[in-house]
């Protein structure tokens, strides 16, 4: 694992240094002519390493795709870790102020990603650098600021992962913001949410619902080009996440030479007994 920083004083649009952390595949420095996909993902500092993650608890991602790559359930990739600035997180991840003038500095944020920090990994590692092999990620306010740039800069991210996007900021307005798509977007998409999220899990789940609802209606295709999981019991936190990354990677970055098909039916299976587990459990609360 690398721990970055890059110099401010050098890039556009960065006012300070911005720490990153960098996981390189296990046959990086071995296959030299080799160049990788790379995900790129908010709140770094909670995906690798429990000391600097959120509680104490990080995702387990470097393990985790150590894993997925070993069993040649995905393609080897670079993962980038973008620390989030803490009391600037909010401004950061939100794309325009709530009611109380808090957040709307995602474009910014946005562009420091696409103009600085993508060039310099392009071009200090082996990157494949089109859209269909750069990925874009986060969870809560991260998968919200996902949604928005993927919007924004579909020409550079091909693949997002939306893990409990906070949809209900600034009175839904990314909701809004889907709904003006003009026409469905070349990327393939995560979605997902827990169904014990937060102190309304059922606003939450009806948000992330409708969301999803809005992508099939422009065109997206459920298990083609999008997945959406309902985790049953799971909450808003770190090792949730964590845990359906599994899914995520295998969903978005299968094994080159292993078919779409192929790749979207094992990871179905999962996700398929799963939401069946859900609609049994959800009947059984209401005695149908």
């Amino acid at each position: 694992m690398s721990k970055l920083k890059l110099p401010g004083e050098q890039l556009a649009f960065l006012r300070e240094p911005r720490e990153i952390i960098l996981y390189l595949p296990p046959d990086y420095e071995a296959a030299p002519e080799r160049r990788y996909p790379v995900l790129y993902m908010h709140d770094g500092q909670n995906l690798f390493d429990p000391a600097t993650a959120f509680a104490g608890n990080d995702w387990g991602l470097e393990q985790l795709a150590d894993e997925l790559i070993a069993q040649e359930k995905i393609e080897p990739l670079i993962i980038v870790g973008i620390y989030n600035r803490g009391e600037e997180r909010i401004g950061e991840y939100t794309p325009v102020k709530d009611r109380r003038g808090r957040g709307g500095r995602a474009r910014h944020y946005g562009q420091m990603i696409v103009e600085d920090l993508k060039p310099f990994i392009d071009r200090e590692y082996r990157t494949v650098p089109d859209a269909a092999n750069t990925g874009l990620g986060g969870s809560s306010l991260g998968g919200l600021v996902t949604l928005y740039l993927g919007m924004q800069y579909p020409q550079v991210f091909g693949k997002w992962i939306v893990m409990s996007p906070s949809i209900w900021w600034a009175n839904r307005s990314i909701l809004r913001r889907a709904n003006g798509l003009k026409r469905k977007l070349s990327v393939k998409i995560w979605l997902d949410t827990g169904t014990c999220e937060g102190q309304d899990p059922e606003a939450c789940i009806r948000n992330t619902q409708e969301l999803c609802k809005v992508l099939v209606e422009k065109g997206w295709q459920m298990g083609g080009d999008l997945a959406y999981l309902e985790d049953e019991g799971a909450g808003h936190n770190e090792k949730a996440w964590g845990y359906r990354m599994r899914h995520a990677l295998q969903f978005l970055f299968p094994l080159k030479g292993q078919s779409e098909q192929e790749a979207e039916q094992q990871n179905g299976r999962g996700l398929v007994s799963q939401k069946k587990r859900l609609l049994q459990r959800r009947r059984e609360r209401l005695g149908t």
